[in-house]
């Protein structure tokens, strides 16, 4: 579905992956068809037209779609998985409500295509953890993964019911330079970054060796644009897809940090988010995001410290 003909919308666009995603569809279809909007305004947004939204506010989203002719939206307003332990009703609130004004959209036929996405947090303590399958128990064990796996349904719900196209997927842990973290679990992995160059320490809130799945944030960027430019008889899942990039633990990844500045060193001071981390997966099985739009991976651990540090450099 790529050409400039695309009038693109990006809810939550001052997020991590908001941030880039913005850059990446600009390079696509021109930064004046890449509508951002988000809750407050921010400098790195400066290239895009710009709406204030809340996307709670369906009559203001509603306005926003028709003044700039909206066809695409991606939807990334969310409230994460630590932040929303903290205040569970807003979280599902925030999550819930914002998606509905958007499916609603589509179904009334007011945009065509939507993104919209999902995450590892849908998995809980009794999924299998090594190579976390496509179909498999999902009991969430936060507010955000609960909100996440009710949210796959009902895109489901609406494809089945009303053929809105809407693609998803699950996101690991993202790994990026240009985007803060915006309180996720996976957060010490971009955090870990910004320490070694400040300070040369880092107090890790996980334990050593909770294994986690991650994703360099430009891989997650690519697969996001290529799952929304695929044809719409390759995509086959319509709650939310697999997807895997790499696994490691914070001793593996402070091993690696080790090899380009010799002197750091991390603690390990594990907070209520290792409860969070247990429950979820290892190692992702996505081979239904390679067998049905042809998805594969960039980036090694190797490859991701050597890109973070280089890029952190410079910013930090």
């Amino acid at each position: 579905m790529s050409g400039t003909h695309e009038k693109i919308l990006i809810i939550g666009a001052g997020g991590q992956i908001g941030v880039e995603l913005a850059e990446s569809l600009s390079k696509i279809y021109g930064s004046s068809n890449v509508v951002a909007s988000d809750i407050k305004e921010s400098p790195a947004l400066a290239n895009n037209p710009f709406e204030k939204l809340d996307a709670l506010d369906g009559k203001a989203l509603f306005d926003v779609v028709k003044k700039h002719q909206i066809t695409q939206v991606y939807h990334l307003a969310a409230m994460l998985s630590a932040t929303g332990e903290q205040n569970p009703m807003f979280a599902w609130k925030l999550n819930m409500e914002s998606l509905f004004h958007v499916l609603d959209l589509a179904k009334e036929k007011h945009i065509k295509q939507i993104y919209w996405p999902s995450s590892i947090a849908v998995f809980g303590p009794t999924t299998p953890t090594e190579n976390t399958p496509q179909y498999t128990v999902m009991e969430p064990s936060t507010i955000y993964g609960i909100s996440k796996q009710a949210g796959e349904r009902w895109c489901e719900w609406y494809f089945k019911k009303f053929g809105v196209d809407v693609r998803s997927i699950r996101y690991p842990g993202l790994i990026g330079w240009k985007g803060a973290p915006g309180g996720g679990t996976t957060d010490y992995a971009v955090h870990i970054f910004y320490e070694a160059l400040k300070n040369g320490t880092y107090e890790c809130f996980l334990s050593e060796n909770t294994t986690l799945p991650m994703m360099c944030m430009e891989d997650a960027i690519r697969a996001t644009i290529e799952l929304m430019h695929a044809p719409i008889d390759k995509i086959n899942i319509r709650g939310s897809y697999n997807l895997a990039g790499l696994s490691f633990d914070p001793k593996q990844i402070s091993d690696e940090i080790k090899k380009h500045i010799p002197n750091f060193k991390i603690t390990y001071k594990p907070d209520f988010r290792q409860q969070i981390a247990d429950s979820w997966p290892k190692s992702i099985d996505d081979r239904e995001a390679r067998q049905h739009w042809g998805w594969k991976e960039k980036y090694n651990l190797e490859l991701l410290v050597s890109s973070m540090l280089s890029n952190l450099k410079t910013k930090v």
